[in-house]
């Protein structure tokens, strides 16, 4: 049984559409939330499936207090986080589980990102530091963007990376469960940063798995919206008062 939650603002239907075909594809038991922080209740009309449950929310609570309304729904053996724009094959999520059944200190699990022109995404990171964010930004160092992004290393092989950026996480349910799901306190960006680290404390890991692939369009807001980059901005602030710099 694997359930999956996509939280959804202001979204392209056309868009979404394709992202919750990918998941009702997989030929396993399942169930999908889709949580609406959107202002109208546009989308609900769109999505009448025995296995799709449509949560509106009716206001943007944010990203991580969106996905952490179904912790007490879910009671499958994997919960996948999946963003909005993200399409695979319909035997990507079966062929994880058997790898992710594999590794007892693994709690999750994401595949080899591709943008939609097929290059590669750098999704795994070293932890966040405070100059890493200032690079990343104003590409001080190139040389830093790059052992932060493991590019110095072979992406073709399974390795388990500090963090890994959350468009497709897949989770033992228990794990998410037990971690509590996302720190409420972020309202968008770097939620899934702190998660990582709070798998860390539980002395558990993350793994990159490339041998299977997912396509992200990958909006990257924050570098194109003032209002976005100051989410960005305050959740870095919270992300270093709670772990350091």
């Amino acid at each position: 049984m694997i359930t999956a939650s996509i939280v959804l603002f202001k979204e392209n239907l056309e868009t979404i559409k394709k992202t919750v075909d990918s998941f009702l594809k997989t030929p396993l038991e399942k169930k999908l939330y889709l949580i609406d922080n959107s202002p109208v209740n546009d989308l609900e009309s769109h999505f009448k499936h025995l296995e799709i449950e449509y949560i509106y929310v009716g206001n943007n609570i944010g990203f991580g207090k969106a996905h952490n309304l179904v912790l007490n729904k879910i009671n499958s053996d994997f919960h996948l986080i999946l963003n909005p724009d993200v399409e695979f094959q319909s035997n990507v999520i079966s062929n994880l589980i058997k790898v992710l059944l594999n590794e007892p200190k693994v709690s999750f699990i994401t595949p080899k990102v591709l943008y939609p022109n097929k290059e590669i995404q750098f999704v795994c990171r070293k932890h966040p530091t405070f100059f890493d964010l200032i690079n990343r930004k104003l590409k001080i160092s190139k040389n830093n963007i790059r052992k932060n992004e493991y590019q110095d290393q072979d992406l073709e092989h399974p390795f388990y990376p500090d963090f890994i950026h959350g468009c497709f996480m897949l989770f033992k349910t228990e794990d998410f469960k037990r971690l509590k799901g996302f720190d409420e306190r972020y309202f968008l960006y770097m939620e899934d940063a702190d998660m990582c680290r709070k798998i860390d404390d539980i002395g558990k890991k993350k793994l990159f798995y490339p041998k299977i692939e997912i396509t992200h369009q990958h909006q990257k807001g924050s570098s194109k919206s003032i209002k976005l980059f100051l989410f960005h901005l305050s959740s870095a602030f919270k992300y270093f008062l709670k772990w350091g710099t």
